[in-house]
């Protein structure tokens, strides 16, 4: 059983003036997240992805199709009876969302004082998460003592005070700077990794995504037009909105600027030649290619590792009378594109 499980979900906002049409925020999706899964949620602003978001932890209503959470059908309950559902939940934010007249102690403190934990354990909770996210020297400071990054810190462990199954993290990097960034998507996958909690991760940067999840689906206009796992969605988009999130982190086939440039300094024929691990090495099919006469050149492309398994995609340029010989010979094993 999926830990959440999301069944032909929609949420739509009343029209803005009389006549109009209802505004279409998610449009019928379905997605199943598995306990211990980093899923990745990526869309341009407006696909609704953060709208999505909400609705997992019932900050909004859906307006048809069902929301399941660790068992339980989740939409349609009374505002009382989402308390439990969401003391399940932890949820970091773009802008952190600290109080600034708490200090980092008393931010990570306030959901468990919330809960009505008793004091002294919260003071060990407190201490045990700061410690956890690196924070332990920070406690008395003050948020507008602190860096971004250990913002973001304390907002993390202020979603794990309570001890949650799903970590919700909306845009939790577009604040940061690079190597911030990369800082605090490791500790989202210590998180994971020691604490086994689910994390789905809203996104519109590819390459948060190909940093720590292991699933991804990619929304547009309110519907998931493409979801498997990261390496089947990075290596082989199906859909143009994926192939333009994929190219922001992978050199595929060259795009018509880049093509027109390779067309000046090679005027023969260009091919993509694209791998996969499992598959045919690279040396099996240059090894075809010089079996039939053919001269190549690297003009465009690289190799990618992701989640330890590695694809590419090498843009050729070739020379030689056997060409058509060759590309049908290669082409039985593995992908090959004629660039024009």
């Amino acid at each position: 059983m999926p830990i959440v499980r999301l069944s032909e979900v929609s949420k739509s906002y009343p029209p803005s003036k009389r006549g109009a049409a209802p505004l279409v925020a998610v449009d019928t999706v379905s997605l199943d997240i598995e306990a211990g899964d980093i899923f990745g949620i990526i869309g341009y602003s407006g696909a609704g992805k953060s709208t999505l978001v909400r609705l997992i932890n019932a900050l909004e209503p859906v307006t048809g199709g069902t929301v399941e959470v660790d068992g339980r059908v989740i939409s349609g309950l009374r505002e009382r009876q989402l308390h439990d559902v969401r003391r399940g939940i932890g949820m970091i934010f773009q802008q952190f969302n600290l109080f600034n007249s708490r200090t980092v102690a008393g931010n990570v403190e306030y959901p468990l004082q919330v809960a009505g934990m008793p004091a002294a354990e919260r003071k060990a909770r407190v201490a045990e998460m700061l410690e956890f996210v690196g924070l332990a020297g920070k406690a008395r400071n003050y948020p507008d003592q602190l860096s971004g990054g250990q913002k973001q810190r304390v907002g993390i462990a202020r979603a794990l005070a309570t001890n949650p199954k799903i970590l919700l993290a909306d845009e939790a990097t577009s604040a940061l700077d690079p190597e911030t960034t990369t800082e605090v998507l490791a500790l989202l996958k210590k998180v994971n990794r020691e604490l086994g909690i689910t994390i789905v991760l809203i996104t519109h940067e590819m390459e948060v995504i190909k940093a720590v999840a292991n699933r991804v689906a990619v929304m547009d206009s309110g519907r998931v037009i493409e979801q498997g796992s990261v390496f089947d969605v990075f290596s082989d988009p199906q859909t143009d909105a994926a192939k333009r999130f994929v190219s922001t982190v992978i050199r595929a086939v060259p795009e018509r600027e880049a093509l027109e440039q390779l067309r000046l300094k090679h005027p023969g024929r260009i091919v993509t030649v694209s791998f996969a691990d499992g598959g045919v090495s690279q040396s099996e099919v240059f090894l075809e290619f010089a079996n039939h006469g053919v001269t190549f050149e690297l003009v465009y492309g690289g190799v990618n590792e992701i989640q330890g398994r590695t694809f590419g995609h090498l843009t050729l340029a070739l020379k030689g009378d056997r060409i058509d010989a060759a590309l049908a010979a290669i082409s039985r094993t593995v992908s090959v594109t004629e660039v024009r």
